[in-house]
């Protein structure tokens, strides 16, 4: 099981680094961000920013101390690391509902930009292209686990710079160059030049630009499928190299969909759908083949993303859910089954959803990744470096966090207080998380005490208790705590008293 959900902890750090972006920007950085800029300017930078430094921030904080930790504690997912450092049943139920739930939404706005994609490149009905794209996403998720999903996820990756790049050197040419560029939209609308958005719409909103340079620039801590990318790595130094091919990446990616957003808004002032200025951009100015590897950069991007939300959502059902609750003697082979069906089903329910075309892209992806960041970032973080905190703390604050970004969202709470959704949910996860944990008992059992030690020492215990059935989980946790101490032996005060004999046990 280990090998299907975290590829056998043996990724290395080019792979873990370009996974972990490409997983994290998914078709949003192909149609939701360009079309953020073609309708709001240089507003839409504030996103572009956070996310540049967004991977630096989470291998940095959370990169080693999580894989060394959640070795220690035989953690393979997010969520049962969760219930580990917070030793209580209600820890992953709520977190396993709430990853599901936005799993799966986020899941809907990736068949989505597949099925544009597909609709460009072939003019296939929208329909067509989104089964094809769905389809296979699924396929290969379903067969070859976390293993096929990080390698492709790299290759992708390269494909997403690679292309974007392309186009945005052509259509900057096509326009004069970044200072004829920013003349023609100032001559549209000067206010498109302008930090607050198109209109001054946010003029003053310090909260909204907060929220909006905080879900990128520390979001991905509370993404279980960017934390999982910690738990794979094939050893806790991985991060350090990680975080240098992670910004080198981020160089050639983060701020360009955003730049041909604005490009668009010169050359497609009559674009109907702005999710579309990319794959309009290329068929325009790129010969036939080039816009090819555009709108496969494209598909890239979706499904890069769409294949770790599937994997992630499968394996928190099978072991969190199935396994943890009921029957904790499932084979592998029996647990594959229950993680590839939940894959399956909110394949058939995306494309289902993704046929009627809920809310744009970019929304559906800001309400998931909020509700996921704003969910776990605080109870990750303070399960690393805060050793008061308890398991009604972290409950408190996943459900508040994303209870919140759901009503400040659903209720358009944003334009009455000036505040994002997910500023105003990670305020709250945080207010809870530590009100709670302090006016509660202080936790208590070995979790502290082995984060603590992994904490503290240059390397972490072997991973026993994955090993172990969980009956035996607690036996097997006391073996890698004795050995990690390096205590010395006991010796008996009188051995030739013992009298070993052999049972039937």
């Amino acid at each position: 099981m280990s090998d299907y959900l975290l590829g056998g902890r043996t990724i290395g750090s080019g792979v873990t680094a370009l996974t972990l972006q490409a997983t994290s920007m998914s078709g949003f950085m192909f149609m939701g961000g360009p079309a953020l800029a073609f309708k709001q300017g240089l507003w839409a930078l504030w996103y572009a920013a956070g996310d540049f430094g967004g991977g630096l921030v989470n291998l940095a904080v959370l990169g080693r101390n999580l894989r060394r930790i959640t070795e220690a504690l035989g953690s393979l997912t997010p969520i049962e690391w969760l219930e580990d450092r917070y030793p209580h049943p209600s820890i992953r139920i709520a977190g396993a509902t709430i990853s599901i739930v936005f799993l799966a939404a986020y899941v809907f706005a990736q068949f989505i930009a597949a099925g544009k994609a597909i609709e460009s490149i072939s003019g296939l009905p929208f329909l067509y292209g989104l089964l094809i794209g769905a389809g296979i996403i699924i396929l290969y998720t379903f067969v070859g686990g976390y293993l096929a999903v990080a390698w492709t996820d790299a290759f992708q990756a390269i494909v997403m710079a690679v292309g974007v790049n392309i186009i945005l050197v052509a259509a900057i040419l096509e326009v004069g160059g970044i200072s004829a560029l920013f003349r023609e939209i100032a001559t549209k609308d000067p206010t498109y030049l302008s930090i607050w958005g198109k209109g001054l719409e946010h003029v003053g909103e310090w909260g909204v630009v907060a929220g909006a340079v905080l879900i990128y620039a520390i979001g991905y801590m509370g993404l279980p499928h960017a934390v999982v990318r910690h738990l794979s790595m094939d050893n806790p130094d991985t991060a350090k190299n990680a975080t240098i091919w992670n910004v080198f990446y981020n160089t050639f990616f983060v701020y360009q969909p955003y730049m041909l957003g604005l490009v668009a808004i010169v050359l497609l002032p009559n674009l109907n759908d702005p999710e579309m200025a990319i794959p309009r951009l290329a068929l325009s100015l790129l010969p036939g083949i080039v816009a090819a590897v555009i709108l496969a950069a494209l598909m890239a991007a979706v499904m890069s993303t769409a294949d770790s939300l599937l994997i992630m959502a499968g394996s928190i059902l099978a072991r969190d859910v199935i396994q943890r609750f009921g029957n904790d003697s499932l084979t592998d082979d029996q647990m594959f089954v229950w993680s590839r069906l939940l894959v399956l089903v909110i394949g058939i329910i995306g494309i289902i959803v993704a046929a009627v075309q809920p809310p744009g892209i970019f929304e559906l992806v800001i309400f998931a990744f909020g509700g996921l960041g704003t969910a776990f970032l605080i109870p990750n973080v303070a399960g690393v470096y805060w050793d008061r905190a308890n398991w009604k703390g972290a409950l408190a604050g996943m459900i508040g966090g994303a209870s919140t970004n759901i009503v400040w969202t659903s209720q358009n709470l944003q334009t009455t207080t000036a505040i994002h959704p997910f500023f105003a949910g990670l305020i709250a996860s945080a207010f809870l998380l530590v009100t709670v944990s302090l006016l509660t008992k202080p936790p208590t059992g070995d979790a502290v005490a082995i984060v603590q030690r992994v904490r503290r020492s240059g390397t972490a215990p072997s991973g026993t208790a994955q090993q172990s059935a969980r009956s035996l989980a607690p036996e097997a946790r006391a073996i890698g705590e004795y050995l990690a101490a390096d205590a010395p032996t006991a010796q008996p005060s009188d051995t030739s008293t013992i009298d070993v004999q052999p049972t039937d046990n």
